[in-house]
């Protein structure tokens, strides 16, 4: 059986004794129970490296989250839209999922399982976005075995984050808010949820990797765990050994529906601006620009004069924008977004996202060798939009340090605008050859491509192309920044001249 991502929803038909899976993929949604006030364990371990402490303090504020949905919602045909992403994202490494032939419910409605945590004593109560999802009501079992009804407070799919509140008729113990900033490649961390239904569960592991990007939304940062996290576990919290929260249990990569040390969390840095909106708002409008974006490679740099990578290099502005209205143009590369610094495409999307509809921000843009700014009103990204599209990884300029592009061009004519279905707006030359041995190959230069712009100036034929690829050598740059069209889509290319 082929490897899947899973997030951790357990489902269970009512009146059936059987726990069997509600999503295609596999995600961890955390289940644990009830109230646990913030306690301060100062990072000590007990005698024998025991976690008991922690453990004491941060059990009773970890809840079980029960919903009851249509089997329609629950059918093993049917995914959420983070199981999706998180397929495709698996899918674009090469690695094929399988997809669950549908299977008929025998009852109209069905048990969904998840965790979560409480963050303060009137009942605030923090998970997965697809812990709750479609869901008709929603029960919480606080650690005692109490069952109270929740309201949901506020939900944001392109965090995956939720906010519910209970009533309990009395002060709830808590779980306080980490640093997951501070957290290092090796670190201990505890996951706390309730898995597979049978009970809050506690595991441990370390830190195995930070930053993770999923391609799942523009907040994919994610912790990488190796802590045991299966079906129940989304939503859970991820605590430190100061017993602090710093991160939520939210998904896993597996190949046969369990956990195999690989598991996935939403940074606490990141979710506790998220769930701060969400108890305010109820929900969050994130910002729009309007762009596709690709990293600022060593070679791209070089082709426009930078002297150090870095920024977000604009591939193509959507029309009708708010990108397009600022007078963002292709080839630009932005370097900063209200004074914040934007080292890489996710940055830019982070950044914006953040932003609310409407609002006027400066943008620093790199063009033509020097800074310029630019003042953009963002706008409203609409389900569906997406900040930034990266490219494929042979499209980011890597180096071959080769001294010659190594491409053959050709004019566009008639026939080969037939060929290649190109529209009459389209101009510039195809490439009709790429030595394999040479630097445009080994940038990810293909046979039919077609170079629109070399350095942010138009071309029109072969002859163009190569005149402005020789400017640019007797300039003294290390390479040249190509604007290709290839299946419809336009994407930079830097290719270098030389070895480095």
């Amino acid at each position: 059986m082929s490897p899947i991502l899973r997030q951790h929803r357990t489902a269970a038909l009512v009146g059936a004794a059987i726990i069997a899976g509600a999503a295609c993929l596999p995600f961890a949604i955390n289940t644990s129970k009830a109230f646990a006030a913030p306690s301060d364990t100062g990072g000590i371990l007990a005698a024998g490296g025991s976690f008991a402490a922690i453990v004491e303090a941060d059990k009773p504020a970890v809840v079980t989250i029960t919903t009851t949905m249509r089997t329609t919602d629950v059918s093993a045909d049917q995914q959420s839209p983070m199981d999706e992403q998180f397929r495709q994202f698996f899918e674009d490494q090469g690695i094929p999922l399988p997809r669950q032939a549908p299977r008929n419910q025998p009852s109209q409605h069905a048990m969904a399982l998840g965790s979560g945590f409480i963050i303060s004593p009137d009942g605030v109560i923090v998970t997965n976005n697809h812990v709750i999802d479609n869901a008709l009501d929603i029960k919480v079992t606080l650690d005692d075995g109490s069952e109270l009804p929740a309201k949901l407070i506020g939900t944001d799919p392109k965090s995956d984050v939720a906010v519910l509140k209970i009533a309990a008729g009395k002060p709830l113990q808590t779980i306080a808010w980490g640093d997951s900033d501070r957290l290092k490649l090796g670190d201990q961390i505890l996951a706390i949820g309730n898995p597979f239904g049978i009970g809050t569960t506690v595991t441990a592991g370390i830190v195995s990797a930070r930053g993770r990007d999923l391609h799942s939304g523009p907040y994919d940062d994610f912790i990488q765990i190796d802590a045991p996290i299966n079906h129940g576990n989304s939503g859970g919290p991820l605590v430190d050994r100061e017993g602090k929260v710093v991160g939520i249990n939210t998904a896993i990569y597996s190949p046969n529906g369990g956990s195999v040390g690989v598991g996935f969390a939403i940074p606490s840095d990141e979710a506790t601006a998220i769930v701060a909106k969400l108890e305010k708002n109820g929900s969050i409008d994130h910002g729009y620009l309007g762009v596709q974006i690709q990293p600022v490679t060593k070679d791209v740099a070089d082709a426009v004069g930078l002297d150090k990578t870095g920024g977000a290099l604009v591939a193509a502005v959507s029309a009708d924008t708010p990108a397009a209205e600022a007078g963002l143009k292709p080839g630009d590369i932005v370097t900063s977004v209200g004074g914040e610094a934007v080292k890489t495409p996710k940055d830019l999307s982070r950044l914006v996202a953040d932003l609310s509809p409407g609002t006027r921000e400066s943008l620093a843009v790199w063009r033509d060798g020097k800074t310029i700014d630019l003042n953009v009103t963002v706008g409203a990204n609409a389900d569906g939009q997406k900040q930034a599209a990266a490219t494929s990884p042979e499209a980011q300029g890597q180096a071959s340090g080769q001294p010659s592009l190594g491409i053959g061009l050709a004019d566009l004519t008639p026939d080969v605008r037939q060929q290649l279905d190109l529209p009459r707006s389209v101009s510039g030359a195809v490439v009709a050859s790429v030595k394999p041995d040479k630097s445009a190959a080994a940038a990810g230069i293909q046979s039919g491509d077609v170079i629109v712009a070399v350095n942010d100036r138009p071309v029109h034929n072969a002859r163009d192309v190569k005149a402005a690829i020789a400017e640019a050598g007797k300039a003294g740059r290390k390479s040249v920044l190509l604007l290709v069209e290839r299946d419809g889509n336009k994407t930079f290319v830097a290719v270098p001249f030389a070895a480095a």
